[in-house]
């Protein structure tokens, strides 16, 4: 008899490799033998797959049943290779119609009542679903997020028994269409009840600082005394980030399902506020393990990524976000593979100023010596700390300016000069200021003759590297687009400068 052949998709970095499902039923003492570099959650899967069989009142083969995962060098993971396996010994024992099964890829886990589970990664392989040219069928929990793909059609389905209702043509089940999904220009796909910035009371700078960083796509330190507001201005700001466009969408939904906890359909074009303890491993952060996952830089994807007490994240850890926050992508290599991931975050840090905490309290708490300040902050490398654009002091808040009823300027008012900025960049440069190459610095970065003059004076003051020089350059460029301003002017430059404030320490 002739194997059954289905088609599934693997998960490999960002990509979703076809996988070649190939059933074989031969005489012989009973067994069930899964090969093709199947993980230990692919080799469970003959369990399940018998439970369901059984349980879905069909004949489970008393015989040599092998099961080819093709191509063999690829490793397979993950429960989504259940309902492959299960059609194709249905199919491969005549129980089921098999000339239609090559029109469809197929991933789904069972339950052993032959229910259909939720699976990972199913937007990456509706794409390359989408691009053969087959349709797909998967859990019905995953058919909103598939059907974002453009073109892709998509069958939910809730248990094996209805997927083989529909083969035999008893009960077909209908596809979810929907090429395009949202309409990128609907004003109602973006609007969610972020924390308004109007709650913060004071901290003037502060509000400015996180308005700049939306605006050009800016990294933010934020460095102040416990209860100063730090944690709740880096809350507010995505509430001041311009919306997202529906290929940022896409993107980032990708990556949210490739993580572990998978992409809510309810959070379509919402950006993502990552904030991970200060005890993540860089595994955690940066992606990895043995078949590599995106970590938290990835699945801040076109979000927030907020690293609260900066200098308590072992030192090892926060070095592998600088070539992260350089090239907007995380390569993890491993003996047999190599995958890459995305990682285009802004990066919102706060930390203490001291040990203590309370350096530069008004009301003069701190005792920490010079040495024990330096050596706190010591903690943060100066390479990283290179590639942070802004870095500011947020001073405690006076008790008069707490107990006043006054609120300060709402998200909304902030959020429209983020994006009129934003839309002066596009239409300049196709991009926004924090991602100008030097080549692009040099064309749209050059401040005028005294802004100049006064740039040369901070790098000698300072003593800047030719990246913190850089920097400096895209932070005034921003600065003016707030304004409106085509030049960059000394005002510009010197507001820009200011923001170096650990250099300057």
């Amino acid at each position: 008899m002739p194997p059954a052949v289905l088609y599934s998709r693997a998960i490999s970095g960002m990509e979703s490799p076809l996988v070649t499902v190939e059933v074989h039923i031969a005489n012989g003492l009973p067994s069930f033998t899964i090969v093709g570099l199947p993980e230990t959650e692919v080799r469970e899967s003959k369990d399940r797959v018998r439970a369901a069989l059984q349980n879905g009142r069909f004949e489970f083969p008393i015989r040599r049943i092998t099961v080819n995962l093709a191509p063999a060098d690829l490793p397979k993971e993950s429960g989504r290779f259940d309902l492959p396996i299960a059609l194709g010994i249905l199919a491969a024992t005549g129980q089921i119609p098999a000339d239609a099964l090559d029109r469809y890829e197929w991933a789904g886990e069972l339950a052993l009542t032959g229910e259909l589970r939720a699976i990972r990664g199913a937007l990456a392989m509706t794409y390359g679903a989408a691009r053969s040219g087959r349709s797909f069928v998967l859990p019905r929990q995953n058919a909103a997020e598939a059907a974002l793909v453009r073109k892709a059609t998509v069958y939910p389905a809730v248990s094996l028994l209805q997927i083989c209702a529909h083969l035999a043509g008893r009960e077909l089940i209908q596809p979810l269409i929907q090429p395009g999904t949202l309409d990128k220009d609907d004003p109602g796909t973006d609007s969610f009840p972020y924390p308004d910035m109007g709650d913060v009371k004071g901290q003037i700078q502060a509000r400015r600082t996180l308005e700049i960083a939306a605006a050009g796509g800016h990294s933010v330190l934020m460095m102040g005394p416990p209860g100063t507001g730090k944690s709740m201005l880096a809350a507010r700001f995505p509430g001041i980030l311009p919306p997202m466009t529906e290929e940022e969408a896409l993107e980032s939904a990708a990556m949210q399902s490739l993580g572990s906890g998978g992409f809510d359909i309810a959070r379509w074009k919402r950006r993502p506020y990552r904030s991970p303890h200060h005890t993540a491993s860089g595994v955690a952060l940066v992606g990895g393990g043995s078949n590599p996952r995106p970590g938290e830089i990835s699945l801040a994807m076109h979000g927030v990524l907020f690293l609260d007490e900066l200098p308590e994240f072992d030192r090892r850890v926060l070095e592998v976000l600088r070539e992260p926050l350089e090239s907007g992508r995380i390569t993890i290599s491993r003996a047999a593979r190599q995958a890459e991931f995305p990682a285009r975050f802004q990066l919102i840090a706060a930390m203490n100023p001291c040990p203590c905490g309370y350096l530069g309290h008004y009301l003069g708490k701190c005792r920490c010596t010079p040495d024990q300040v330096a050596r706190y902050r010591s903690k943060i490398s100066g390479p990283l700390l290179d590639r942070i654009d802004l870095q500011i002091e947020v001073p405690a808040v006076p008790q008069e300016d707490l107990m006043r009823r006054t609120s300060g300027e709402s998200s909304h008012s902030i959020r429209q000069r983020v994006i009129a900025a934003r839309q002066r960049q596009l239409q300049r440069q196709g991009r926004n200021n924090a991602r100008l190459t030097i080549g692009e610095i040099d064309t749209h970065c050059t401040p005028d003759v005294p802004g100049l003059n006064l740039l040369k004076q901070a790098i000698a003051g300072l003593n800047l590297s030719a990246r913190a020089y850089h920097r400096i350059l895209k932070v005034a460029r921003t600065i003016a687009d707030l304004g409106a301003s085509e030049r960059i002017v000394s005002t510009h430059v010197a507001e820009a400068v200011q923001y170096h404030r650990l250099d300057r320490d």
